[in-house]
């Protein structure tokens, strides 16, 4: 049995609380059944417990390196990135006419959960290529689909996405790497540089495909004139292409995988070829960027997950102390899983952890429900209500998911802290949550200032009326009273504030938008009590039809009744500052610091 993660909650998750064989309904996955996808996921635990969780530690402590010109990395991830390739693991949600399984991208995004709670590092190779691979089979000619993906498929060639520059970085419309046309259609000249490359160069490819954002010569200023660009580091005839790895970043955590500098076209002689249509870059992009946004979240609920269970194996075996009752000394010490405080960080843990995992399960699903629906209303309601969790489901994740792993750390008290237990990568690791695809802040602003208006507002409304669903499902379940009413007193209150909120739009975008961050962290607070609102009803009907495994479904219970007393309450600290009317964030000086 794995030790970096619940199989048992993930497939709850999965075929319990949510029912994910609906998807089978749809012609594209109808060859797929509970067997298929359980036996994806098995093998996904397979290849992490015998390949990837064994160099966990060793690729954190001995990190790549930049060596004449190239960086090096673990060298047993030459074979494992072999290995994703021949299993299918880079394709397996394409067509079977592509080499594919059809496999909906929640089995997938689930297989990956698993491999991320190995090694989180290792299991970025292969997902970033999947990416990648999909911009150009999405958007490209024929000719560039032939040419690169086959190669990318079976692991030879890495898959990368470029986009930041020093000067910019969230801000897009300031990216200056050009594009020159030649002679020939569709190839152009590119030079500039991009920083922050995930696997952006290593030895354990042939080559490295940059799916890469660059400014056609002329072209609009802003987002408008930035055009996507297949940048290889090297021509199929053995051709160097000017892309130079300038440098490599050393980071505080997630060091296994490398972060490269590059330079492209210094000496004049980096080819790219064209993506699509001109001036279309940044649409084309966002597809790889909102399903990579869901795919941090569910990073970052892997990294916790493994934290998680790391801490509560050694809360079960770490005797200290005894019962605060206890007054005879004589007494064994006893484990310190039976202190009231730790078993609080354990709850608090497994509520962010078991609950994010939920909502993004849920995503998934609906992610994929919208890959393949027909009908164009029902295909725009969830397009909209799935935009609207996008921002939520990654940040929330991401930044919990940094508080979770330092509950862990806290657990093993000294012992967290040093390099003998695991727990202190997990916290390095989780920390790059929050920054990548796209920071917290510009997540806060694009769900107040963009996704929570969107057509009127009707993403929200349709978040509602889900939440209502299950508020009616909840009231048909006994012994969840009390549960219930916790979480619709939090609703009622969350909702009068976000109106209040709403109301300053007529003060100007920078009232608006100053505490955008807050009102992210609401709705990340309250979606995730509203996943263990629909863990609990789950769970009380399974003791309800006597099911076997009632200390599973307990601890359910019991954890969402710690959420709904110890995080839905932090609702009302953040809701005076939707009224309030004071703003010493934008009215402190910059030179009063």
């Amino acid at each position: 049995m794995a030790e970096f993660y619940s199989k048992k909650d993930l497939l709850f998750q999965l075929f319990e609380n949510q029912n994910c064989l609906e998807l089978v309904t749809f012609p594209y996955f109808t060859d797929h059944s509970e067997e298929t996808f359980k036996l994806v996921l098995d093998a996904a635990e397979q290849i992490s417990v015998n390949s990837l969780y064994p160099i966990f530690k060793e690729m954190d402590r001995n990190e790549p390196q930049l060596i004449d010109g190239k960086i090096r990395i673990h060298p047993k991830m030459k074979s494992i990135i072999s290995q994703f390739g021949e299993d299918g693991w880079i394709q397996a949600i394409f067509s079977y006419e592509e080499g594919g399984q059809q496999l909906p991208w929640t089995i997938h995004l689930c297989a990956g959960f698993i491999m991320q709670a190995a090694n989180y590092s290792a299991s970025v190779f292969p997902f970033l290529t999947t990416g990648a691979a999909n911009l150009i089979r999405t958007f490209g000619s024929k000719e560039l689909i032939d040419r690169f993906t086959p190669n990318m498929y079976s692991g030879k060639w890495q898959g990368t996405m470029a986009l930041t520059e020093p000067d910019a970085g969230s801000s897009l419309s300031d990216l200056t790497t050009t594009a020159f046309p030649t002679e020939k259609e569709g190839v152009f000249h590119i030079k500039g540089q991009k920083i922050y490359i995930s696997a952006g160069d290593h030895d354990a490819c042939e080559n490295i495909i940059h799916l890469m954002l660059a400014r056609i010569q002329g072209a609009p200023a802003g987002t408008k004139g930035i055009s996507l660009f297949v940048v290889p580091k090297n021509r199929e005839n053995g051709m160097l292409n000017d892309v130079l790895t300038q440098g490599i970043y050393h980071k505080m955590g997630y060091k296994g995988a490398p972060i490269a500098h590059l330079m492209i076209g210094s000496n004049e002689g980096c080819e790219g070829y064209l993506v699509g249509e001109p001036n279309q870059g940044l649409k084309y992009m966002f597809q790889m960027m909102n399903e990579a946004r869901l795919g941090v979240g569910m990073n970052a609920v892997a990294i916790a997950t493994a934290a998680y269970h790391s801490s509560l194996s050694y809360a079960k075996e770490r005797p200290q102390g005894r019962k605060l009752t206890e007054k005879d000394l004589n007494k064994p010490q006893v484990p310190i899983i039976e202190h009231a405080d730790v078993k609080r960080m354990l709850l608090f843990q497994k509520s962010v952890t078991e609950g994010a995992l939920a909502l993004l399960v849920y995503c998934g699903i609906l992610s994929d429900k919208i890959s393949k629906e027909e009908n164009a209303q029902k295909k725009k309601e969830m397009h909209l209500l799935l935009d609207l969790l996008t921002p939520i489901a990654k940040s929330y994740p991401s930044e919990m998911g940094v508080q979770s792993t330092s509950a862990a750390v806290q657990i093993l008290g000294g012992a967290g802290y040093t390099t003998d237990f695991p727990v202190e990568q997990y916290y390095r690791e989780a920390r790059i949550h929050p920054i990548h695809e796209g920071t917290t802040g510009i997540h806060g602003l694009d769900l107040l200032g963009r996704k929570v208006l969107l057509e009127d507002g009707l993403g929200w409304k349709l978040l509602q009326k889900e939440i209502q669903k299950t508020i009616q499902e909840s009231q048909d379940v006994e012994n969840l009273c009390e549960l219930v009413k916790a979480f619709e007193e939090k609703l009622k209150k969350f909702n009068h504030g976000a109106a209040q909120l709403l109301f300053k739009m007529n003060q100007g975008p920078e009232k608006f938008l100053a505490d955008a961050s807050l009102f992210l962290e609401a709705c990340g607070i309250l979606t995730v009590g509203w996943m263990w609102l629909k863990q609990a009803v789950t769970a009380q009907k399974a003791l309800e039809k006597g099911n076997p495994d009632q200390d599973f479904y307990f601890g359910k219970l019991e954890t969402a009744r710690y959420f709904m007393e110890y995080e839905m309450i932090k609702i009302e600290g953040l809701l005076p500052r939707f009224h309030s009317n004071s703003y010493p964030t934008i009215d402190m000086n910059k030179n009063w610091f």
